[in-house]
């Protein structure tokens, strides 16, 4: 999904439980990361670095020694390159992806427990991951974060993902 605000990614993830009888949200900076990662410590999760095969992002710039690739200036379909090993695809540009966090500067005094980091007052700008087609290599790395203001709807650059909410059970 592109061309979509927070607000309209938190509505989407509200209607969709409401459809369904089950809870989802947008995935907490952390849980994105993780998910990102799919168990690796590198700047990609597919190894050091990123080239036009692997993800959609302007690959006319390099991030270290691979050859220039492609720019293909738009989103592609989701399931072009190649997934992660927890199976998700496009975590690496395509597109921004919305977050639930609002915009902190550091990590410093960040919860430690995955959950969203939710100021005390309302935030003006909400946490986006991965790059999009339109990024330079280094924003689509795992660790690459930005920010954009929750009502705020990019041409085609800013879309989601959602995570379903499972009650745990002990």
């Amino acid at each position: 999904m592109e061309q979509v605000s927070w607000d309209e990614a938190v509505e989407f993830c509200s209607r969709l439980a409401e459809y369904t009888g089950r809870s989802y949200r947008l995935p907490s900076e952390a849980q994105w990361e993780y998910a990102c990662r799919a168990g690796t410590a590198t700047p990609f999760h597919f190894g050091e670095t990123i080239t036009g095969q692997l993800a959609n992002y302007d690959a006319s710039r390099t991030f270290a020694n691979e050859p220039k690739g492609k720019y293909r200036k738009q989103t592609t379909p989701v399931g072009q390159f190649p997934p992660n090993a927890f199976g998700l695809h496009d975590m690496h540009g395509n597109v921004w992806e919305w977050c639930e966090d609002d915009w902190h500067e550091d990590y410093k005094g960040a919860p430690t427990n995955g959950s969203a980091w939710l100021s005390k007052k309302l935030s003006s700008t909400k946490v986006v991951r991965g790059g999009s087609w339109g990024s330079l290599p280094a924003y689509c790395r795992c660790a690459s974060r930005f920010y954009d203001s929750p009502g705020f709807v990019d041409f085609n650059n800013i879309g989601l993902r959602v995570v379903c909410v499972v009650p745990r059970t002990f």
